[in-house]
């Protein structure tokens, strides 16, 4: 809570407990320990150690001046605010940071996560700055030393000059190799900045305006009002054929900064599949609203007495941004925001917290000729193709059944779970797989089909046809396997084509036995974490034929090849002899290619492909 220049943070039972004046702190009976934190005009805040707490907090405020006199000494003795942790740089002030407990340890951040990424391609910036300035490299480090940085909330003009895998610009200012993190900018603009956390590596920006476009920006393709301030997309500025560009080298820095292999043991990344659409193209969109300030210990809770911003969290802020369209959502989708946003005029009342509001895409298909169902609803989307009518309708109750088509295969699923995002591109994007499943060489020599992390069937039903042994599919949600077996029914596949089990992935293979690995494929569709240790050392241990990769996360996919084709999963001892004991054979892989799939156009994210085959060696 500020105070003028102070914040109270209680370590006490309650972190909110809000008071009405600095000058009058007032507390229960209880002994409470708070810290006070004094925070400079620039944000920089200087937290005290911690103090029994008094009316009027004299002690306190005390120890705040003296921190204030240690601030503004550091500032005049090295012309910098001090970072974070006492390193320099501003903390984490501004934009609503929060203060950590005494004590506690900052998580790390996750491995192939945005933080990890984002680090990688600053200091690849930072290597390359320094190898371009190798001559007078010193003098120019002892001049990066002593330079000021913009003050908290000030604005600068800076020049982008790469391009981050997370979609931000990395941007710098004339005459400095300081690195600004900046949001809706692409290399060779001129932008308008406004500095709000300094790190030690670069200073995290929010866009103002651009003054100069780079050459590759034509804002004239942006088709949504907000870009630019809501956090959706980043690339709507962008030619398409330059985003999918961009997404190539995603990938290819993903496998240089993840996989830990040589240059010779990657192929060339191919080119990024598009997407058939770039708008109108993604069937779920989760909206949200923020609910009333409620305390309990003051009361019954309040409700909303009017109605709120209904949309998503900009890049800028934590507050709900109103948004009362998106298009790169379908036209269903679309309609479905719209009504929501009329039902929440006089529905809001209700709501004593905030909510996420859920709109998936219903599709009902007639055959062509064939009448339209008494209950489809007036505002349905009607798309006829000579063989059908596609009725395309919004759902918002979690647990009510979606159904979407792919070409002729049919999939439904909870409304509210996961299953991809975007239709348009799911028809290639399948085709891809049954084109690269099997090995080029000795096709029919492939029986069986492992589809593990499988949710609710994409893979092994769509690819079921090209294994006479049959497909197996595993996930640990017993609820996306039972949808999977109701998949396979409705795509008329039997058990001995198709099966799935609820388990699992490390449990896979001792339901596999009887497969010969010699005969077998298995398809990997983690989630973003991708694979843990245990899996890929049973993966090897099974060794299949060939292994095919999927991934929404090609940081974390460049991680787990890289384990496939070293063949070793660090901190995982295996046992390298057979049960008669002769030595085992090491099994790893080799990549037979890599390539990306725009599931998600006008946003930096990129869906990951890697084929990859069996080497076997002493």
């Amino acid at each position: 809570m500020r105070f003028g220049a102070i914040r109270v943070f209680s370590k006490g039972p309650s972190l909110g407990t809000f008071f009405k004046t600095a000058a009058s702190l007032r507390y229960s009976s209880q002994s409470y320990s708070t810290r006070f934190c004094f925070t400079t005009s620039t944000g920089v805040k200087m937290a005290s150690t911690s103090a029994p707490a008094a009316a009027g907090g004299g002690e306190g405020v005390q120890q705040i001046d003296s921190y204030k006199l240690q601030h503004q000494q550091q500032k005049q003795q090295t012309g910098k605010r001090p970072f974070q942790n006492g390193q320099g740089g501003g903390g984490k002030g501004g934009r609503g940071g929060k203060f950590k407990k005494k004590g506690k340890k900052a998580k790390p951040p996750a491995e192939g996560g945005h933080d990890e990424v984002l680090r990688l391609d600053i200091e690849a910036l930072m290597a390359k700055s320094r190898n371009e300035a190798a001559e007078g490299a010193e003098g120019e480090e002892a001049a990066a030393e002593e330079e000021n940085l913009p003050e908290q909330g000030s604005e600068v003009l800076v020049e982008v000059v790469a391009l981050s895998s997370t979609g931000d610009g990395l941007a710098k200012m004339k005459g400095s190799d300081r690195i600004y993190v900046v949001p809706f900018a692409v290399p060779g603009d001129m932008v308008t900045v406004k500095a709000y956390r300094h790190e030690e590596t670069h200073t995290v920006a929010d866009f103002i305006s651009v003054v100069d476009p780079s050459p590759l920006r034509d804002d004239s393709r942006i088709q949504c009002e907000y870009f630019s301030k809501c956090s959706g997309c980043q690339f709507q500025m962008l030619d398409y054929a330059e985003q999918l560009r961009i997404k190539r080298e995603t990938v290819v820095k993903a496998y240089k900064n993840f996989s830990q292999l040589t240059p010779e043991l990657v192929p060339e990344i191919l080119d990024t599949i598009g997407s058939p659409l770039q708008y109108n193209y993604r069937t779920k969109l989760t909206p949200h609203f923020d609910g009333p300030w409620n305390n309990p210990r003051r009361g019954p809770k309040k409700h909303l007495e009017s109605c709120p911003p209904i949309g998503f969290t900009p890049k800028s802020a934590r507050k709900v941004m109103d948004i009362e369209d998106c298009p790169i959502a379908t036209p269903a989708v679309r309609k479905g925001l719209t009504a929501e946003r009329e039902r929440m005029k006089t529905e809001f009342s209700k709501y004593s917290n905030g909510a996420t509001i859920l709109l998936r895409e219903n599709t009902i298909r007639v055959p062509a000729g064939g009448d339209a169902p008494s209950d489809i609803p007036s505002d349905a989307v009607v798309v006829r193709t000579p063989g059908y009518t596609d009725y395309k309708t919004h759902i918002t109750d979690n647990n009510a059944t979606s159904t979407e088509y792919i070409d002729d295969f049919i999939f439904t699923n909870p409304a509210g779970s996961f299953f991809q995002n975007n239709n348009s591109i799911l028809s290639p994007f399948t085709q891809y797989i049954r084109d690269h499943i099997l090995p080029p060489a000795n096709k029919e020599g492939i029986k069986y089909l492992i589809d593990a992390y499988s949710g609710s069937g994409l893979f092994t039903i769509t690819q079921s046809a090209l294994f006479p042994g049959g497909s197996i599919g595993i996930d640990i949600a017993e609820g996306s396997i039972a949808y999977a077996r109701k998949n396979a029914k409705l795509n008329n596949l039997d058990e001995g084509q198709c099966k799935f089990i609820a388990a699992d992935a490390p449990e896979l293979f001792k339901s596999v036995e009887g497969y010969n690995p010699d005969e077998t494929v298995v398809v990997l569709d983690p989630p973003r974490k991708g694979c843990d240790a245990s899996f890929l050392s049973q993966l090897l241990r099974f060794g299949p034929r060939r292994v095919v990769y999927v991934s929404c996360n090609v940081h974390t996919q460049a991680r787990d090849v890289g384990v496939l084709v070293r063949g070793e999963v660090e901190g995982v001892v295996d046992d390298t002899e057979e049960t008669d004991g002769t030595e085992r054979k090491k099994t790893r892989y080799e990549i037979e290619s890599l390539r990306g799939f725009d599931f998600f156009p006008q946003t930096a994210h990129v869906e990951g492909v890697a084929v990859l085959n069996r080497v076997e060696e002493r």
